[in-house]
């Protein structure tokens, strides 16, 4: 256990940070939440065009907002505070080390994180519900483009971004498999799921185009 903790934080050290202002204030962006609200309403337009009763899009944003409580709220008020492990940014052994951006540091405790498990939670229920390839493609590169962020920041081991992954994927699946026994799911037409996709795209253009904007105004 010592050896996979000491080659957990070699490896973090690895992908954190870099030289680059560029990039600095792009993961920013990309790990904020409040970015990627539009696609969030894109997921909602398209279950909104695909059912036809109001009861189904409601037992839909429900069991999205299940897999986000149980996914990370059970994380932040019951995991991290039990497990209590330090953040790479809070830890006494190399929090010297880590790259910091721009001071953010997060919280004391990193284990697990709820960026993976909140957003592979989401990607995993949406891939199933919808059923196309080119969407679940997407979302599960938007999870995994949130993960990189958080061990960019230094705010999270791979160790936590591994057990959150593995713990969205299962409470998306669980809560798909749960929806799927109270109604049968309905059919979502690749033309409504390139919306989303097109959105995702968008906000990665715009990510882009603030780490241009943010680097050349420092500089």
């Amino acid at each position: 256990m010592e050896e996979l903790i000491h080659f957990d934080k070699q490896l973090l050290l690895l992908v954190n940070g870099s030289d680059s202002l560029f990039l600095d204030y792009m993961v920013l962006t990309l790990t904020n939440a409040k970015t990627w609200i539009p696609l969030y309403l894109a997921l909602f337009y398209v279950v909104v065009r695909s059912n036809r009763r109001w009861q189904d899009v409601v037992l839909i944003l429900a069991a999205a907002g299940v897999c986000v409580l149980l996914a990370g709220s059970v994380d932040d008020m019951l995991v991290k505070p039990t497990v209590a492990r330090w953040r790479p940014t809070h830890d006494p052994e190399i929090g010297s080390l880590v790259d910091v951006v721009d001071g953010y540091r997060g919280g004391s405790y990193g284990f697990f994180s709820a960026h993976a498990s909140n957003t592979f939670s989401i990607a995993v229920f949406f891939s199933l519900l919808m059923r196309n390839r080119l969407l679940t493609v997407s979302l599960v590169m938007w999870s995994l483009v949130n993960c990189w962020t958080r061990m960019y920041l230094g705010v999270h081991y791979p160790g936590d971004i591994t057990v959150g992954l593995l713990w969205g994927g299962l409470v998306g699946y669980g809560v798909y498999r749960c929806y799927c026994r109270l109604r049968k799911p309905a059919y979502y037409s690749s033309r409504l799921c390139k919306v989303p996709v097109a959105v995702l795209c968008l906000l990665v253009c715009y990510a882009v185009v603030r780490g241009v904007i943010a680097s050349m105004a420092v500089s």
